[in-house]
């Protein structure tokens, strides 16, 4: 996804009531963040493999923006769903990889929406997903195809696998889970469209998910919150502070799960932004966030983003963190 355009908004400050995200980090998993600390300091020296992220040089510079990739998909590490990884219920634990979900329990009558950003066939429908749809603050295009891989491997393929992944494991924890898109249209569907998905289907919490597509060596994930929007058909100042809890959790379940670093490029190293030029959230009347999980343009979040396993983890922490979120 981009970053630029007169309607970005710099990270918000938080509410004087919390304290940074570290904080939120540690009332949830405080074993996991200390670790994470000692390793931000001194490095990843666990010796572990391609499926940990190595953290970004703090010289790195925010480079300008890649363009979306319009690129079909490429063959990659595509391991499907493992059910056997799903964690089973269990309170906290100090270890970051070997730890269990910090909040888990039955999900029954809980609804969760997923909406795996952009479309595998997009690229084959650029006149359609062109078309501007109102997202409250201004017009905007329908969808974009989204970024890829140096390689090919493109964000469609790879929020797709994430959500399947997901709806995998918190099914079996009883939720009712939808997508708004399961690889089953042509195109889209259009970002005014998902947010009315998730708001007919009264969501407990919507999460969207992409990776990004910005410049080499900017690195790490973030979760972005939708800011106070009030103008035209976007109105969401009722879901603001309930979305920036869903967003804490997940951030801090992703990083425990992942062992990822919160963005070098965006968010102040805090792993949150706010942006108002969203339609997904403008329009959104339930808790809702977005999720860059890397960036497909840097070859160490890329040899992540491809992985399996990684993308199994990824899929686990957003997942953790929803379920955190909704057991409060």
């Amino acid at each position: 996804m981009s970053y630029v355009g007169p309607d970005f908004e710099p990270p918000q400050p938080r509410r004087s009531r919390r304290g940074p995200l570290t904080v939120a980090l540690a009332a949830l998993v405080p074993g996991a963040l200390a670790g994470y600390l000692v390793w931000q300091a001194v490095g990843d020296d666990s010796g572990g493999g391609s499926d940990r992220a190595v953290p970004a040089s703090s010289s790195s510079a925010p480079g300008s923006v890649s363009p979306s990739s319009r690129t079909s998909a490429s063959t990659t590490d595509d391991a499907r769903p493992s059910t056997s990884s799903t964690p089973a219920p269990s309170s906290s634990s100090s270890s970051a990889s070997s730890s269990k979900p910090a909040a888990s329990g039955s999900l029954k009558g809980k609804v969760i929406v997923i909406d795996p950003g952009h479309n595998p066939d997009n690229f084959r429908h650029t006149s359609e997903i062109d078309r501007k749809v109102n997202i409250g603050t201004n017009w905007k295009e329908c969808d974009t195809t989204g970024t890829s891989t140096n390689a090919g491997y493109t964000e469609a393929r790879f929020t797709l696998d994430v959500a399947h992944r997901m709806r995998a494991i918190l099914e079996k924890q009883g939720a009712t889970v939808k997508l708004t898109q399961d690889g089953d249209r042509s195109f889209g569907p259009c970002v005014d469209e998902r947010a009315r998905i998730g708001n007919t289907a009264h969501a407990d919490a919507v999460v969207s998910l992409h990776a990004d597509g910005s410049a080499a060596g900017n690195r790490g994930f973030h979760v972005i919150l939708p800011a106070s929007v009030h103008a035209g058909a976007a109105d969401t100042r009722p879901i603001a502070a309930s979305s920036r809890d869903l967003g804490e959790h997940i951030a801090g379940l992703f990083v425990r799960e992942t062992g990822s670093a919160p963005s070098n490029y965006v968010g102040d190293g805090t792993g949150l932004v706010v942006r108002k030029d969203l339609g997904g959230l403008n329009l959104s009347t339930v808790p809702k966030v977005f999720i860059e999980c890397g960036n497909m343009r840097d070859t160490k979040d890329a040899a992540l983003l491809t992985s399996g396993a990684w993308r199994e983890k990824a899929a686990r922490g957003i997942s953790e963190g929803i379920v955190g979120f909704l057991h409060g």
